[in-house]
This record gives structure tokens, C-alpha cells and sequence, in this order.
């Protein structure tokens, strides 16, 4: 199998889609000799921030010299970005050999395996054989049932900010959400976070795990990650950092903040004057919007947004758009993305369809392109 067989796969619509739970994915270990256990884990979940918290904490621990294992999703271009050891993507060769091996064994023993269960079986299993000291562990969706929180223990939990997103499998309140991402406190294992909820609260408490709050303070003047959003994510990450790994001198840390890969997320691009962001719920959007108005008040912008129908994209075009703005709407190539004229009739304002446009960047105006991960990719290109 080579890379692009197992993408295949991957992609198939045996593979491709989402059933939580952590049957199929403890099976799977077991057989392969549970390498979650060897692994020492620091837990991240929330609605929005985690990816941008596991890359902060990646980028101190190699900087400190610590072999790292960073695992999160989605990814924008190629599935090997999603599995990191020392900020290297896992090879095309290495991913094709152990997607291989995982199915095979799943076939064998008849363990219906989603692509996301596969990919968190590889992760494991490579991180394990490569002998990696600490893994940065992002969940997929939720927390209480997400294939990363087969861990039975970590370092330490993160909860980062929550918000509504996936509401038809988390629930439709904040309390059920919090409940859901909730799930991966463990047993006397710390959690750290800025969320006020009663019932992180009580799940710390009866998991008798220590509950650190954070307040969203911390100069980020260093940080390469751009948005106000970001000052949050940092306080998070360091907090983490700081209580865990106290041998770290502040000097390494601030270094390591310089050298933060995380990629659109409030990604500007020079020569085209753009903003790449990968906001895709109301609350990402809010915060893109904040930052725009914060970074860029005085620039006319030009909006390429797309996103999937399991989103509230009502809310998010109320959010994002004002008057004066040029708006392009993207039907992308991806299961659920919401068609132009869909998103057409629900925004308050003019708009045009996208289809290969050629834009004057030299115009003045700051182009932002957001709505969705799963967009960037094809966009970019189109671009």
C-alpha cells in the first residue's frame, strides 16, 4: 500500500464518517499491545483554541529538547501533518505502512474501525515505536467518547474555551458540552482550564483531580500566532508548561514562542495581503472578526467564506459581514458543503458566487478566506 492507497481508504465510505465511542478503538489496541500505555499524555479538548494550546506546548517541549509527539485534526493539506515527532510530519511511507497494518489487523478481526479511530491507532502505535517522551493528544470531537480518551491516565487535562459546535452529538447547552468535554479529566491527573462550569468542576472533584484556572492573561508579544484569541490559548498552554515542566527556563520558553507553527489560523500573507482562518462555528467567527477589527480597522475587506451544513452558518454570516464588505461565497468539494445559493439567501448583505476569480491584491483590500478547514486546501489552490 503507498500513500495514496491508504488515503483511499481512509476516505472510503466504509471509513469516512464519525460514530463516537471507545469500543472499536480499545479493541484495536489491545491487540496491538495498548502502546497508549507507554505514552505520557497531555489531553487538550474544547470547542475552540486546542489545536493553537497543543502547539504552543509542542513548540517549549522541543525547544527544551524534549522529544515531542504532537497529534491533532483536521489537517489542511496531507494527513501526515496530523502526526508529529520533533515538528516532522510523519513520512508518506511511514503513515502508508501502519494505515496498512491497523486495517489488516482490524479486517482480521472483524472491528469496524472509523477513519478517525485508524488514525489515533496509528498515532499511538507510531509515537510508541519511535519512543516518544511526551505526546501533545487534541481530540477529534467531544472528549468523553473521542478515540484519544482511551488514555487511562496524563500529565494533565486542558480545557480550552467552549462554545456550540457538533450540538447534534455534544447537546444543545453549554452545560451538556462542558459535560462531554469534561470526559477526559482523569483520575487524579490535574486539569487546567478557563472555564467556569459547575461541572468541570464536579468532575475534577470526583475524579480527585487538581483544578487549575487560568485568567486569560499573558503577554504575547513573542507569540508567532496572530489573534486576540490568542492570549487565552497562550495563558492555557503555559499554565500547562509551567506546573509540569518547571525545570523549563523562561528564556526557553519565550524562544520557543517565537517558532510556533500552527497554521491558518489568523495566517496573514504578504504578498497577497489575505488572512487565512480557519473559524468554522459562531464563536471562531466572533473571534476572527474581534481580531480583524482590532488588527486591520481601517482596511476594506473581501470575504471568500464556505463552510458545511452542520454548522450555524446564519449566525456566523450575521457575525462575520458588514455593509461596506465584498462578499464571495465558495461551494467547495466536500461531503455537506452548503451550496452558494444557500448561503447567498442567508446573508443580510450582497454577495457573488466564487468560482476563479482573478483579484487585484494591489486594490487596497484585505482578502479573508474562513468558513471551514476542510476549504483551505482546494481554495488555496484555486488561488
Amino acid at each position: 500500500m503507498n500513500y495514496e492507497d491508504a488515503v483511499k481508504l481512509l476516505t472510503c465510505q466504509g471509513k469516512f464518517y464519525i460514530e463516537l465511542g471507545l469500543e472499536r478503538i480499545s479493541k484495536i489496541l489491545d491487540i496491538l499491545g495498548n502502546p497508549q500505555d507507554k505514552l505520557k499524555c497531555i489531553h487538550v479538548a474544547g470547542t475552540n483554541g486546542k489545536g493553537s494550546v497543543c502547539a504552543i506546548i509542542e513548540s517549549v517541549l522541543n525547544e527544551a529538547g524534549i522529544r515531542t509527539g504532537l497529534y491533532t485534526s483536521p489537517h489542511i493539506f496531507e494527513y501526515t501533518e496530523r502526526i508529529k515527532i520533533s515538528k516532522n510530519d510523519i513520512s508518506k511511507i511511514d503513515f502508508a505502512h501502519y494505515v496498512e497494518k491497523i486495517c489488516n489487523i482490524a479486517d482480521k478481526n472483524n472491528i469496524h474501525l472509523t477513519e478517525f479511530e485508524i488514525l489515533t491507532a496509528v498515532m499511538f502505535k507510531y509515537f510508541a515505536d519511535n519512543e516518544v517522551e511526551v505526546v501533545v493528544l487534541e481530540t477529534g470531537l467531544g472528549g468523553r467518547f473521542d478515540a484519544t480518551n482511551v488514555i487511562k491516565s496524563n500529565l494533565c487535562s486542558i480545557i480550552t474555551h467552549i462554545d456550540f459546535d457538533h450540538t447534534e452529538r455534544l447537546g444543545n447547552t453549554l452545560e451538556q458540552i462542558a459535560f462531554e468535554k469534561a470526559g477526559i479529566i482523569k483520575e487524579n491527573c490535574p486539569v487546567i482550564t478557563g472555564e467556569g462550569f459547575e461541572i468541570i468542576k464536579d468532575t475534577a472533584d470526583k475524579k480527585k483531580s487538581m483544578m487549575i484556572m487560568v485568567s486569560p492573561f499573558e503577554d504575547i508579544s513573542n507569540l508567532t500566532l496572530k489573534g486576540l484569541y490568542q492570549q487565552e490559548n497562550l495563558a492555557l498552554a503555559l499554565t500547562a508548561v509551567r506546573y509540569l515542566f518547571r525545570e523549563i527556563s523562561e528564556d526557553t520558553i519565550q524562544n520557543a514562542l517565537k517558532k510556533v507553527q500552527h497554521p491558518s489560523r489568523f495566517q496573514y500573507i504578504a504578498e497577497k495581503n489575505m488572512i487565512i482562518d480557519a473559524a468554522h462555528n459562531p464563536n471562531g467567527i466572533k473571534a476572527l472578526r474581534q481580531s480583524l477589527d482590532f488588527y486591520y480597522p481601517a482596511d476594506k475587506k473581501r470575504y471568500i467564506f464556505g463552510c458545511l451544513k452542520n454548522k450555524d452558518y446564519k449566525s456566523m454570516l450575521s457575525e462575520l459581514f458588514n455593509p461596506e464588505d465584498e462578499i464571495y461565497f465558495y461551494h467547495f468539494n466536500y461531503p455537506n458543503s452548503v451550496k452558494f445559493y444557500e448561503l447567498q439567501a442567508a446573508c443580510p448583505y450582497p454577495s457573488k458566487e466564487f468560482t476563479t476569480q482573478k483579484f487585484d491584491y494591489s486594490d487596497g483590500k484585505l482578502t479573508v478566506i474562513c468558513g471551514s478547514f476542510y476549504m483551505i486546501k482546494e481554495l488555496m489552490q484555486k488561488l
